[in-house]
């Protein structure tokens, strides 16, 4: 089955690639493990019950770096599943390492963009929910149209998400909590969970990364927003 009609999204990329040395369990994790969680990405519609291997709550999480939250998520709730998106090699190969060693068999892995990879790969109202934790913020003004979530990205995620799914975004860059608010006040069927212009306090379900216990230690606030899919 492959997906027609859609207009693809702009090809301007809201991130940048980073090389680093894999270790020898990151590498393991590329190499063997992909065979088992992880899919190419093409043309095709994935079928998430074949993949997955049964009928659950389907979570995106869209950046997951190393993989902690993923992870975290994925063992205090069996009864979903989720699948990552990422770039970057180091996180998509520690993440399949600790999910073998876990022996979590709810979660899977697409190392790719994520706009390509819901463009191409997520059948239309598929998701209970999607994740979008500390994103780049692209801090200058130049770069304000790297940033992922636009638009044309609420529009793709609102055809990707279940009727009532959750769109669940978090920032440690005030401009960044601004600009989202804005373009996902002003996307048509979607609500803010909070109410107009407000933020919510962070989730339960959202785990404390050592990313954001260091912030916090700094002073640095986090703005949760989160989003349902009314229409």
């Amino acid at each position: 089955m492959e997906i027609q009609d859609e207009k693809p999204l702009r090809k301007i990329r809201s991130f940048m690639r980073r090389q680093k040395r894999l270790s020898k369990f990151q590498q393991y994790g590329l190499e063997v493990l992909a065979q088992k969680y992880a899919q190419e990405v093409n043309n095709q519609v994935i079928d998430l019950d074949v993949w997955f291997g049964r009928q659950a709550p389907r979570i995106v999480e869209i950046g997951f770096g190393n993989g902690a939250a993923l992870l975290s998520m994925a063992t205090a709730h069996p009864e979903n599943d989720y699948l990552g998106i990422e770039v970057h090699r180091q996180g998509v190969g520690n993440l399949l390492w600790e999910t073998e060693q876990q022996g979590l068999g709810n979660i899977r892995v697409i190392a790719n963009d994520a706009v390509e990879v819901l463009q191409k790969m997520i059948p239309d109202a598929a998701l209970d929910a999607v994740h979008l934790f500390f994103p780049d913020p692209w801090r200058k003004n130049r770069h304000h149209k790297r940033r992922i979530v636009q638009p044309e990205f609420a529009q793709l995620l609102r055809r990707r998400l279940k009727p009532g799914g959750i769109f669940h975004m978090a920032t440690d860059w005030q401009d960044y909590a601004r600009h989202m608010m804005m373009v996902m006040s002003a996307a048509e069927g979607f609500e803010n969970i909070a109410g107009l212009d407000n933020y919510t306090p962070r989730p339960g379900a959202r785990p404390l990364t050592k990313y954001e216990q260091r912030g916090e230690r700094l002073g640095h606030e986090v703005w949760d927003l989160v989003f349902r899919k009314i229409s």
